[in-house]
């Protein structure tokens, strides 16, 4: 039994758990916006599964891709593939594809819509990987495709509200990949990779993520206005935004590993997922 319950908190490492569960819940935050906070309950519990299931899916397929890069990093030389606890790495291919599947499927019923935001987002994962690049075009892409499948299978069509939920992601995604990079610099310089920011100073790339800090906060309070928003997601936006600017700027002065590890933990759910769950209060309890 140990064994087994082993082998399964293996597979499910696969699939980085935290990192689906953080792409499903702003997927089903979208399509409670596009619904005004009151989406049909029905179609949000199937946006909830099809987001699920691809992301680990996708997660599972990307972590296979990358599992020699990852042997080379301390940060990841632990997990299932590349430590050698699931041999050959193949037999987690089904499970990560039959989830892809299983998702892909369930946004074509949805919406058509749904299913090329998926089919897109997809894409753009398998292509976007460590020995590649870092986040644009294709991170940006594989990130906000949870976004677009969830506000798509209920509105399905484009506005400004959808846009901004975008450019929050596509700014929020640097923040919190490079944060990481620059904390683990040696880690990722070891294992071979060497594109930005760690192709230039510490120094020089913890500017930009102030910058970015400040506009995503910028962005953020920017979508008050365009969403018609009330009073709950306005304070806590400008609360988390604030908190966010301050932790990049500290980082900025004194340009340590610590305080960018500090900026990528905060930036995941903490800034993130708060910031969906923000608008999906401010939808349920005062109306959008």
């Amino acid at each position: 039994m140990l064994v087994r319950l082993s082998t399964v908190r293996d597979y499910l490492g696969v699939l980085k758990p935290r990192e689906s569960i953080l792409l499903t819940f702003i997927g089903v935050c979208a399509a409670v916006v596009a619904g005004a906070g009151h989406p049909p309950p029905g179609r949000l519990m199937i946006v909830f599964i099809a987001v699920l299931l691809a992301s680990g899916g996708l997660n599972g397929l990307t972590n296979y891709l990358d599992r020699h890069i990852d042997a080379r990093m301390q940060r990841t030389r632990n997990r299932a593939l590349p430590s050698g606890r699931i041999v050959p790495a193949e037999r987690v291919l089904p499970l990560t594809i039959t989830l892809v599947l299983i998702g892909m499927v369930l946004a074509w019923v949805m919406h058509p819509l749904c299913f090329w935001a998926g089919l897109v987002g997809v894409i753009a994962a398998l292509v976007w990987r460590k020995r590649w690049t870092c986040v644009f075009p294709q991170g940006i892409l594989a990130s906000c495709a949870p976004v677009l499948i969830g506000w798509l299978a209920i509105d399905p069509s484009f506005s400004w509200e959808l846009l901004f939920l975008c450019l929050l992601i596509a700014i929020w995604l640097p923040i919190h990949l490079w944060s990481v990079m620059i904390a683990r610099r040696d880690d990722y310089l070891g294992a071979g990779i060497s594109y930005f920011p760690l192709s230039r100073t510490p120094g020089e790339a913890v500017k930009l993520l102030v910058v970015l800090s400040l506009l995503l906060y910028a962005v953020s309070l920017t979508f008050y206005f365009v969403a018609s928003f009330h009073w709950v997601y306005l304070t806590l936006a400008n609360l988390l935004g604030g908190v966010l600017v301050y932790t990049s700027i500290r980082l900025a002065i004194s340009n340590s590993s610590e305080q960018s590890w500090r900026l990528y933990r905060m930036s995941a759910f903490p800034y993130l997922g708060l910031v969906f769950a923000a608008m999906c209060l401010d939808m349920y309890v005062l109306g959008g």
